[in-house]
């Protein structure tokens, strides 16, 4: 038998959190899974929930931690937003599968305790790689609670593993070596990549990214305060393609830990012509791949056609509600989404 201990916590910041330090760069490899992200996302996220909640359980020398936020009394969702590549537990101790359903079960039937009683816990982007999803989905229903589990985005990546930049382009399509080959030499194109926050850089991304195809940012202060945080710590790729002085693209990347994070990437649209977002991106991938020497290059959420001219691989990223019925909202919650469910299904037929 497998004993588990637990707590939840309400503060990002306590030292009970992480007592032994694994949450840091460390220790964790996935940008994703820290805590300093969780407490970047905590200080920017939207529609202010009422606390975080963090669920802490450990066995032997594995642990795991499920990082939410409380938005009423019924309503739990995960700790993540717009800029999040993807949302799961964080486990230290390398524990096993076996092992890590065990910690999980903790988790899901804590939340499920007549201190918290949540009636919905909407989980969202959770990858599918490495069994994470199915892993959760399996937890919560041993404990109770009833689960749907659904598509939202797409996950894309390409591995450059003692790969150069030559071998990388000679594999992408014949048209978008043609696109690059014939757009190269329509301008007189200047491409510029930072490593070190530099304001008026940033300035000229803000204003490629406002005079794009692009929605509104859905939180400059969120993307401004990562930025200036990678510069930091020498993470940050900020790159800007500019013609006869005036910024016409720029993309926002970081580099850590071997994986190259694409974030955010614009152009203006009056430039759309140029192609300037490829002529960027050449440079962006060149300068990853041969100067940083990345194993892994990750294109984040979002099924966007052109995304598979330049990555290899893709899968998908799922949203996972959990219903508590001993709950009147919880029951009600999962009798509406079931007949959702099936609504939908007949009218696939």
């Amino acid at each position: 038998m497998t004993w588990v201990k637990g707590e939840l916590l309400t503060d990002l910041n306590a030292v009970g959190l992480d007592p032994n330090r694994r949450l840091g760069r460390e220790h964790q490899s996935d940008l994703f899974a820290r805590l300093e992200w969780f407490q970047q996302v905590w200080r920017h996220f939207p529609n202010k929930a009422t606390s975080p909640i963090v669920m802490r359980a450990w066995s032997e020398r594995c642990a795991v931690w499920l990082f939410l936020a409380r938005l009423d009394a019924n309503q739990f969702v995960s700790l993540s937003n717009w800029y999040s590549f993807s949302f799961g537990p964080v486990f230290s101790g390398k524990p096993d599968d076996e092992k890590k359903l065990a910690l999980l079960i903790a988790v899901a039937r804590r939340l499920r305790s007549r201190q918290w009683q949540a009636g919905q816990i909407t989980l969202s982007p959770v990858a599918t790689e490495n069994g994470v999803a199915p892993l959760m989905v399996k937890a919560f229903r041993k404990s109770g609670w009833v689960v749907f589990i659904d598509q939202t985005s797409t996950s894309w990546t390409t591995s450059v593993a003692n790969s150069t930049f030559e071998h990388y382009w000679n594999a992408r399509p014949g048209s978008l070596r043609n696109t690059f080959k014939r757009k190269r030499n329509k301008a007189n194109f200047e491409t510029q990549i930072f490593s070190a926050f530099d304001a008026g850089a940033w300035a000229e991304y803000e204003a490629v990214y406002h005079d794009s195809w692009k929605p509104k940012e859905g939180s400059p202060d969120f993307v401004r305060d990562a930025a200036e945080q990678d510069g930091k710590f020498g993470l940050l790729r900020l790159g800007v393609c500019r013609v006869d002085g005036v910024a016409i693209a720029a993309q926002y990347w970081t580099v850590d830990a071997g994986i190259a994070y694409i974030h955010k990437l614009a152009y203006r649209e009056n430039s759309k012509d140029l192609s300037p977002g490829t002529i960027l991106s050449h440079a962006m991938f060149q300068h990853v791949i041969d100067v940083d020497h990345v194993d892994c290059i990750d294109f984040g959420t979002g099924n966007d056609a052109y995304k598979s001219d330049w990555m290899n691989h893709s899968a998908p990223l799922m949203r996972i509600r959990a219903f508590n019925p001993s709950r009147l909202a919880g029951l009600y919650g999962a009798t509406k989404t079931l007949l959702s469910t099936l609504a939908a299904r007949i009218r696939g037929r």
